[in-house]
């Protein structure tokens, strides 16, 4: 296990600039995709695959980091973002997994790094697994370490399904507005953050209540959510063929130190970063730091 490189402060400020990337689409599995493009198309490959209820939005700041040395894209899972649902299917881990290596081998072609945060950390894995030939390389960013029905924040879990669930059920109208209350992702968003910065905090929040809401049916992101609180990337670690990183901050509200070391040790190669202070969102209190630890991965 690495420690991360110290950084005084250890959450970094908020970034002048957001480079856009260069929107293109295509159809993966049925679905229209649409997904963003960083860097020079001549540089290595990345993919990068976003948390639950995000869009590439989240991991923009990471991609515009790894852009000067890659060509890094991120598309938006099916049912978030701009990307559609996948008709007649249920948003579970095997069709996110059969979407990404669809993804992989329709628009790219290629073999390549996979980079996926959160919730992208169990498709990631269970992707990579299932198709070792599409990746290179596997980076994992606040990889889901322990199932949330069991881990310390069950009961948080437990709330949020029944909160999801509520959702569905509503008229459409009033369950979208349900789904989408400013409130609800306020207290999210402030329960995972560590810094105390006024100003990253602002940031991150304007990014929650900005990208939050973006998902296309109700059932889809109940779907979602379910696979979220009962898979782990954990789970599937242990088959993994491909050269892996993890990159895991030290006050996850989704995984222990614990359950983390657990995971590395249960995975043939294997490089494990630790990013001290931080908690779930390494993508917008430390995304630098992040990046640079993804490129040495690479490079190593």
């Amino acid at each position: 296990m690495r420690r991360g490189v110290p950084l005084t402060p250890p959450f970094e400020n908020v970034p002048d600039t957001i480079l856009r990337g260069a929107e293109h689409s295509a159809v993966v599995l049925g679905t229209q995709t649409h997904y963003w493009i960083y860097g020079d198309t001549c540089n290595p490959l990345v993919v990068l695959v976003h948390g639950f209820r995000g869009d590439h939005h989240g991991l923009a700041l990471i991609g515009q980091y790894l852009s000067d040395d890659f060509c890094v894209i991120i598309p938006d899972l099916p049912g978030f973002g701009r990307t559609s649902s996948v008709s007649d299917a249920q948003h579970n881990l095997s069709t996110y997994a059969a979407w990404l290596n669809a993804f992989v081998e329709t628009v790219i072609e290629d073999s390549v790094v996979l980079v996926g945060h959160s919730f992208g950390s169990i498709v990631s894995t269970y992707a990579a697994v299932v198709r070792p030939e599409n990746f290179t390389r596997v980076s994992l960013i606040n990889p889901i370490s322990e199932p949330a029905l069991e881990g310390s924040q069950k009961l948080v879990s437990r709330l949020a399904s029944a909160y999801y669930s509520v959702g569905t059920k509503l008229p459409e109208k009033l369950g979208f507005l349900w789904l989408t209350s400013k409130i609800v992702t306020r207290a999210s968003s402030e329960f995972m953050m560590r810094t105390t910065s006024p100003e990253l905090r602002a940031f991150i929040n304007g990014q929650h209540d900005a990208y939050f809401g973006a998902f296309s049916s109700r059932q889809t992101l109940l779907d979602a959510y379910e696979t979220s609180i009962s898979e782990t990337a954990a789970y599937y670690a242990p088959a993994l063929q491909t050269p892996t990183q993890m990159i895991v901050a030290e006050d996850d509200d989704l995984g222990t130190l614990k359950t983390a070391t657990a995971m590395r040790d249960s995975i043939a190669t294997v490089r494990m970063d630790v990013i001290e202070q931080v908690g779930h969102l390494v993508h917008y209190e430390t995304p630098r730091h992040a990046a640079q630890l993804i490129k040495e991965f690479i490079e190593d």
